[in-house]
């Protein structure tokens, strides 16, 4: 009976530890993918090829801004990184929007200043560039011409990787002001729609990472940590951390924004700055992504990414973690927010309950703007009649497709059926877009609920 009450009080113990490291970042978690629903809703994705042509310091700067204003999501990031390049743009710039999509969106500076410190996030967002700026010079260095070929011909045969959907889907609104686009029906349905998927896509990712940070913080002894991370050698802990910490990251299957409360256990661990640092970097490098570039660009150039990858990551958090030391901001404490629940009225409190509000609202608004349809679209950009075999007609090719089929009505007839999200798919007969997967409507008829 004693084993039995030590396995149930161990188990609610880290349960306890993981509800409590949720309850502190509800708020901004929510507050951080709204700010990225609304960048998402007014930066259009069918620029991204054009602006993105070769590895000059300039289209790396673009290709970085497009990452910081996308979505969140690893498996997303990847997806598009490969369409962007399957359409023509720069490999290495390509690259570098995975990184930044990954490392520089406003989510994750604002759970790291959470729960870690904002010495952290500053220390992501300056470790991020500096990453791109070292990937850049080993491509230059390494990448052959031969290496690029092999992966354009294993990209152009479409194999599915995860959230190829969400990684297509364009639902911006054009036109006008960012303010007035933004406030427009169309810009409000796309903050919505943007939000909800970019939750549906994450959300596996933050609450593994939760569930596995409250188990280690409950199970795992300081002690044993403390040996792990070379503790007691100071300068072996800082040369030790960003070599290690990637390799951690790679077998936790956790990327994304769950990477976060992982990253906090192992710095009340004992993990060096840099650690940290290249630990959170490396969620592109999880075994489950490592997989999906061998079927995106094949196994050779997959083994370049992952040594160049981690190669990068490894020196530009052991670079950040010599330039923070000497500039004397590393915090001196270790007191990451690893707590148990304790739910009381307090600032977090009131805003937990103010962000739940504004979730609620926009979610409301994507299920009565067609979103379910979305979802269901977010994971099957390719027809269902060809995705077992993991070839067909990219979207390209379903909107030329989907023309060609409605030309005579469309000819013929008035046009009275039109998607909401995407005005230009038009039609005289009902059907779905072939974009977003919506229901097209009538045109005349409002598009928009609320």
């Amino acid at each position: 009976m004693s084993i039995v009450a030590a396995i149930t009080g161990g188990i609610a113990h880290a349960l306890s530890l993981a509800f409590g490291m949720t309850w502190e970042i509800m708020w901004a978690l929510v507050l951080g993918f709204a700010l990225s629903a609304a960048i998402q809703a007014v930066v259009s994705k069918s620029e991204m090829t054009r602006l993105l042509p070769d590895d000059s310091p300039r289209t790396l700067a673009i290709a970085c801004a497009l990452g910081a204003a996308s979505s969140s999501c690893s498996y997303a990031a990847v997806a598009l990184a490969r369409s962007i390049f399957h359409k023509g743009a720069n490999f290495t710039a390509a690259m570098a929007f995975e990184f930044a999509s990954t490392n520089l969106v406003i989510e994750l500076g604002v759970i790291l200043a959470l729960l870690l410190g904002w010495q952290f996030t500053l220390a992501e967002f300056v470790g991020g560039i500096l990453m791109v700026a070292i990937l850049a010079v080993v491509f230059r260095a390494f990448l052959t011409p031969e290496l690029v070929e092999a992966a354009r011909s294993h990209a152009e045969r479409g194999l599915l990787g995860r959230m190829e959907g969400h990684a297509e889907m364009d639902m911006s609104a054009t036109g006008g002001s960012v303010l007035s686009r933004l406030a427009s029906p169309r810009g409000l349905t796309a903050t919505s729609h943007y939000f909800v998927m970019d939750w549906a896509a994450v959300l596996p990712d933050i609450a593994g990472g939760l569930l596995i940070a409250g188990a280690l913080a409950a199970w795992v002894p300081n002690s044993f940590w403390e040996g792990f991370f070379l503790v007691h050698h100071p300068l072996l802990t800082k040369l030790w951390g960003p070599l290690i910490g990637p390799l951690v990251s790679l077998l936790s299957f956790v990327c994304s924004i769950g990477n976060v409360p992982l990253a906090a256990v192992l710095w009340n661990g004992g993990i060096s700055f840099g650690g940290v640092i290249s630990f959170i970097f490396a969620d592109l490098i999880v075994l489950p992504i490592l997989n999906i570039y061998r079927k995106y660009y094949g196994g050779k150039v997959s083994l370049f990414l992952f040594l160049t990858f981690y190669a990068t990551m490894a020196v530009a958090g052991f670079v950040v973690d010599v330039v923070f030391d000497a500039l004397g901001l590393i915090p001196a404490s270790r007191n990451a927010k690893v707590v148990e629940v304790h739910v009381s009225l307090n600032y977090t409190t009131v805003l937990n309950v103010f962000f739940f509000l504004l979730a609620g609202v926009l979610v409301i608004r994507f299920f009565r703007t067609g979103g379910t349809e979305m979802l269901k679209a977010m994971n099957q950009p390719i027809e269902a009649s060809d995705a077992h075999t993991g070839h067909g007609p990219a979207i390209e090719k379903r909107i030329e497709t989907f023309q060609d089929e409605h030309h005579h009505s469309a000819t013929e007839e008035p046009v009275t059926y039109m998607c909401p999200m995407h005005p230009e798919i038009r039609t005289g007969t009902p059907g779905r877009c072939p974009k977003c997967g919506m229901d097209l409507q009538l045109s005349g008829a409002s598009t928009e609920n609320g």
